[in-house]
């Protein structure tokens, strides 16, 4: 046997074929739930990233904090229906950790809205 690049590739679509044939639709689907939280988890550094090069310099803006958080607790949420504990145990402290930031951030934004309007 062969083995090339074209072997490879060919290796790679047969794998990619059995796959999708052998794999339930529910199980595509919550396949389809964990990447799109992968992709959400993923945003916020891209966010983030774009924030601070647009200031030029270090800041995590608050939609940092809710794509860490909607990404987690979907990722979490597979982890979960895949019973695997190292998603779970993976990204269950970090939604505390994002949930409080956002708390934190709201009760700071309205602290300074009712010192704004004291000074007005």
């Amino acid at each position: 046997m062969e083995y090339g690049l074209t072997s490879f590739f060919q290796h790679i679509v047969e794998s990619t074929q059995l796959f999708f044939s052998t794999t339930s639709k529910s199980d595509l689907i919550w396949l389809c739930v964990g990447l799109l939280g992968q992709v959400l988890f993923m945003m916020r550094f891209i966010v983030q990233w774009l924030h601070s090069e647009r200031h030029q310099k270090s800041i995590i803006p608050i939609s940092f904090w809710y794509f860490s958080l909607v990404g987690g607790l979907t990722v979490l949420f597979y982890g979960i229906h895949k019973l695997e504990p190292v998603i779970i145990l993976g990204q269950l402290p970090g939604t505390f950790v994002y949930a409080r930031n956002l708390v934190l951030i709201k009760r700071h934004e309205k602290t300074q809205r009712a010192l704004q309007k004291d000074v007005l």
